[in-house]
């Protein structure tokens, strides 16, 4: 399917290519169907485009939260495990939605209390909102001891 998009303008999207969230994400329950894309030439990128399939204006800047740092151990319900088709550890994707902290700044800043979860292999995923955050943080390149 061909899909008309803000930042990459038009692309080619294949079924098997498709990512569900039947939940959708926070805020934007509707949009269901994503793909994900990056920039041409780029072998192994660091972030993704999750670009819904829904509505070709609205896509999501989204990071592996181990290029970040953080480390998550999450644990699914049975409802979340469910809505995954039951995958293997090995079939998970954890990422994390970039957004800008405040207007005129150019921060940006990931959402680590709700992070994507996706089947690789179902091609389909869940926003894991979590109300209490514990994340297993590892730094590198520190310049003295703390």
């Amino acid at each position: 399917m061909k899909v008309e998009t803000y930042l990459f303008g038009q692309i080619d999207v294949a079924p098997e290519k498709v990512i569900s969230f039947p939940k959708g994400l926070v805020g934007f329950e509707s949009n269901r169907r994503f793909t994900l894309a990056h920039e041409e030439g780029k072998d192994g990128p660091d972030s993704f485009t999750l670009q819904s399939l829904d509505d070709p204006t609205l896509a999501f800047q989204i990071i592996d939260p181990a290029a970040l740092g953080f480390n998550y151990e999450l644990v699914l319900s049975n409802e979340e495990s469910a809505l995954l088709q039951a995958p293997a550890p090995t079939d998970v994707a954890v990422m994390l939605v970039l957004f800008k902290q405040e207007e005129g700044k150019p921060s940006v800043t990931p959402n680590l209390r709700a992070p994507l979860v996706i089947n690789l292999k179902a091609r389909i995923g869940l926003q894991k909102v979590m109300e209490v955050l514990r994340p297993n943080i590892t730094l590198s390149n520190l310049a003295s001891a703390v």
